[in-house]
């Protein structure tokens, strides 16, 4: 791999400062070309196609409705920004900013400043119901060279963190939840090899609804912050949720993250969506454990800002001690057991974990990026021709084999196992 990564070097880094040539106040120009490729790709548009039958399993008509209205109605509303004009977005972000909650100082370095970070374009922008300005199913999963990092890389991600919290849930019933002789719990290995049958004989209650709906919702403002530009590279993404000092409640603490994850949250918090599901969604990027607890109110916090809402009267947090916190939810009394975490939902947790896999997917597309410039020539492209490269090449190879594949490949059989590959794009004239 260090031959290979050597002869990459160059090219990486004129690739990616591309990303941050685009004008990042008007839609993608690159958002139609990567819906026509990812309406093409057989495991893009069937990863879709688990989301919106997972989604169709809720019981909860509220968050079934809406999930699927999200990811699944192309011409779904952004309800946070539905009728939002200029001088609302300079509200919400000088609270954003009065309450630490963003920083001053990436007004001069983000491209197109702090107003195309927390509000990216969407189309119809300014009417009651603005619009996405790509398919959902077109969205990369993250930032380009990251993971998931190419058109259809959304749906793909969310099904592995969905399958990922679901068999969690599971495996908390069958390890913790099953009940042995003397009602004394026991590892019921029954339990943990048959779903329905932990689901059913469980003594914990672990809310499927949350455990379904939280992977699909965590990520669904991706296809509004990672919009594609002309030459296959992505829009840069802004990152806030404090301004990365003091933000532990005033002492030293940084709760910043990508700004997907706090337009999300503010999705759901406008749709209505109820504060045990909304805090497991905001919980994606850190639980609320071991001193994490400040990340998840601040994002929380700025999310309600977005969405114009009082996050307190919502339910969404509390006031403690002159702090906001998380509410302590489905308690049956009012007995303090500080310093014990009464506000903590196994589903938070659960959550968190099943949105891990950017430990392998992250290290995969890196790795693949460097073992297509490899054999990019053998297939008639030249990575320094930056734009045929990407939206020839590179794109279509990562948005039907995916990069998780191609790395397990090349892992197992070398190049010759990645070209097999290829070679099969090549000859459906994909590539």
């Amino acid at each position: 791999m260090n031959s290979i990564r050597a002869t990459a070097v160059l090219v990486v880094a004129t690739l990616g400062a591309s990303a941050f040539g685009a004008d990042q106040t008007v839609p993608g120009a690159g958002n139609n070309a990567a819906i026509a490729l990812a309406s093409k790709s057989p495991i893009v548009q069937s990863a879709q196609r688990f989301l919106i039958g997972q989604a169709k399993q809720i019981h909860s008509d509220k968050l079934r409705n809406e999930t699927l209205d999200a990811i699944n109605n192309p011409s779904t509303c952004v309800k946070h920004r539905g009728g939002l004009s200029e001088a609302d977005k300079k509200q919400i972000l000088n609270a954003l900013m009065a309450q630490g909650l963003v920083n001053p100082a990436d007004d001069a370095t983000f491209p197109g400043g702090l107003k195309a970070g927390v509000f990216p374009p969407l189309l119809d922008d300014g009417s009651s119901c603005p619009k996405l300005p790509q398919m959902f199913y077109s969205a990369p999963g993250s930032a380009y060279f990251g993971h998931h990092s190419y058109p259809g890389g959304l749906p793909v991600h969310e099904s592995n963190n969905e399958v990922a919290d679901v068999h969690l849930a599971d495996e908390y019933r069958g390890v913790y939840g099953s009940t042995g002789a003397g009602g004394f719990p026991v590892v019921d290995s029954n339990a943990l090899t048959a779903s329905a049958h932990s689901r059913d004989k469980s003594v914990l209650y672990i809310d499927e609804d949350i455990i379904v709906g939280a992977p699909i919702w965590h990520d669904w403002g991706k296809p509004m912050v990672f919009q594609w530009n002309a030459d296959g590279s992505e829009f840069a993404e802004l990152n806030f949720g404090g301004n990365g000092v003091n933000d532990n409640y005033g002492a030293a603490g940084d709760s910043r993250t990508g700004g997907h994850h706090i337009l999300g949250v503010a999705e759901a918090m406008k749709r209505g969506l109820d504060p045990a599901f909304v805090i497991t969604q905001a919980c994606a990027h850190s639980a609320p454990t071991s001193g994490n607890e400040y990340k998840v109110v601040n994002w929380l916090r700025a999310a309600a800002i977005i969405a114009r809402i009082d996050p307190v009267q919502a339910g969404y947090l509390t006031m403690d001690g002159g702090k906001l916190r998380l509410p302590a939810l489905r308690a049956l009394g009012s007995i303090s057991l500080l310093p014990s975490q009464t506000n903590l939902l196994a589903e938070y947790t659960l959550h968190n974990l099943s949105d891990a896999d950017f430990t392998y997917s992250g290290p995969a597309v890196a790795s693949a990026d460097l073992i297509l410039k490899t054999l990019a020539a053998q297939y008639g492209y030249n990575p320094a021709n930056v734009t045929e490269y990407q939206t020839k090449f590179r794109n279509p190879a990562l948005s039907f084999i995916t990069g998780e594949r191609l790395l397990i490949l090349y892992s197992e059989q070398g190049l010759q196992g990645v070209e097999t590959e290829l070679n099969n794009l090549r000859s459906q004239g994909i590539i």
